[in-house]
């Protein structure tokens, strides 16, 4: 069997997915190789963060995803006693949203095969072969062998990634030094509080319910925290170290799926090899803490997708591709990081409880908590430069790369409307709020490459008080900034698709 697309994507998780839909929407070829022959029933994740649902809303995909969804208004960090508030995050989206990883997978499938992705289950990835012209990925379906040729491909095929070994991209990093057990059972006896988290000398324990009377038991055993993670668990061990730790099992019976993890922690040297590009968990590995894998993955999709069709569609330049590393990797760093501290807040000795006495005191002042709840959620992302160069030396210094809320909009013409519906396309916007800063002409960000571009006309930019003394903005796909000037602006394409 032979196939011959523009973007492959190895991997048809959340991650994969959603970069799919952003390829499809800007008209781009694409094709998804999973190599299971049906959708996961466990949920692994059971979280978004606001920033991925900011990310759902910049394309106007949320309301499924949170009409599905529980919103929780709090979060933990190390499953400290003192919550993480998310109440006052400068976001339309002041929660996570409760939802199982396997009901994220099917709403973004829906939406990816409505833009028309070839979802193609069963393939098995086996070789990568590079070349000037594109990537070649051959493996089996059903013992029957495929060959995929692509112009670009990319790994979004988990820690453990096939792509990623078959490009050569190293993954340093350390292994597992503790392990946790996880269960998804029936309670007859459920904790009174819905959402139980508990440390103490013998380990910790978090309960949660999952509805329809099912239940997520993850506890680490301090008498066993060094089990190997391969080792299988069954429910009579983890029944044991759950009323070792929390004093109960609280009737426990009915597994519907017993895992055993790590905290092994590891990040991909390069996301970017010549025509071979990592999202997600095959560029990133770490504990689970605060379950923000997913939700980083979903991130740097949309960085990649918008850059992909770029140079895909637009004329862009391929080296616009590395700025696809340069913004995420970084972010993958601080990722780790992050789950690093909040594994280490987890432990047991009396040091650490110690410390976790001194860090729910901390909590407790409003700047520290809300900066490690921006931090939690994903909003405290932004880039230090543009990937191309500003048309103007008079941009505004604080605004390149920072991440835009969804802020209401006054328009030239009395209406309002959110910035975020300028962006559902995946074109860039440009806000103008003079006439001077009206996009006119034919600017090109880098020779022959034509962005694609609405246009809407503030009132001025006085009546939008975030956009006090910002004459103009262009916001690029993803929702952060690219410039931000005052006065007369540079000039930007033709064929700029005035909204308003």
């Amino acid at each position: 069997m032979e196939l011959d697309v523009e973007v492959a994507i190895v991997g048809g998780g959340p991650t994969g997915l959603m970069l799919a839909a952003e390829l499809a929407l800007a008209g781009v070829e694409v094709c998804v190789l999973e190599r299971r022959e049906a959708p996961v029933r466990e949920s692994r994740a059971l979280t978004m963060h606001p920033r991925s649902l900011e990310v759902l809303a910049l394309r106007g995909l949320e309301a499924p995803f949170v009409e599905r969804g529980r919103p929780l208004p709090t979060g933990h960090f190390g499953l400290l006693d003192t919550r993480l508030d998310f109440s006052g995050l400068d976001t339309t989206f002041r929660y996570t949203l409760f939802l199982p990883q396997a009901l994220t997978e099917a709403l973004l499938a829906e939406h990816a095969r409505g833009l028309g992705v070839d979802i193609r289950r069963g393939h098995v990835v086996e070789s990568l072969h590079e070349d000037e012209e594109g990537v070649v990925l051959a493996g089996s379906v059903q013992g029957t062998a495929f060959r995929c040729r692509a112009r670009y491909a990319v790994g979004a095929d988990g820690a453990r990634s096939v792509v990623r070994q078959l490009a050569g991209i190293g993954f340093p990093g350390t292994d597992s030094t503790r392990t946790s057990m996880l269960g998804d059972v029936t309670l007859e006896h459920p904790p009174s509080t819905p959402f139980l988290a508990l440390t103490n000398a013998r380990g910790n324990a978090v309960i949660v319910p999952l509805g329809q009377g099912q239940y997520r038991a993850i506890v680490t055993d301090a008498r066993r925290e060094h089990t190997a993670p391969r080792e299988p668990l069954s429910l009579e061990e983890l029944r044991e170290s759950l009323t070792r730790v929390a004093g109960s099992d609280f009737g426990m019976k009915e597994p519907r799926w017993l895992s055993r993890f790590g905290d092994e922690t590891r990040l991909a040297e390069h996301y970017r090899r010549g025509r071979v590009l990592l999202a997600g968990d095959a560029a990133h590995m770490h504990y689970p803490a605060g379950g923000q894998g997913l939700n980083v993955g979903l991130q740097d999709a949309m960085n990649l997708g918008w850059k992909l069709a770029a140079v895909l569609r637009e004329g862009a330049p391929p080296t616009l591709l590395d700025s696809y590393h340069q913004e995420r990797h970084p972010v993958g760093q601080s990722l780790l990081s992050n789950t690093q501290a909040q594994s280490a807040l987890m432990g047991f000795t009396p040091e650490v409880l110690a410390l976790r006495e001194l860090m729910n005191g901390l909590l407790r002042l409003p700047a520290i908590n809300q900066r490690l709840a921006e931090q939690l959620g994903g909003l405290d992302v932004a880039f230090a430069g543009a990937p191309i160069p500003a048309p103007s030396p008079s941009t505004l210094p604080g605004w390149t790369g920072r991440r835009l809320p969804d802020w209401t909009l006054r328009l030239a013409d009395g209406g309002q409307r959110s910035l975020y519906s300028g962006l559902h396309d995946g074109h860039w916007l440009w806000l103008h709020a003079t006439p001077a800063a009206a996009p006119s002409s034919d600017w090109e960000p880098a020779p022959g490459w034509r962005p694609r571009v609405n246009a809407l006309a503030l009132e001025t930019s006085a009546d939008t008080a975030a956009l006090r003394g910002v004459d103009g903005l262009l916001v690029r796909p993803d929702g952060h900034v690219a410039w931000a000037w005052t006065a007369s602006f540079p000039r930007i394409p033709r064929r700029v698709i005035r909204l308003c």
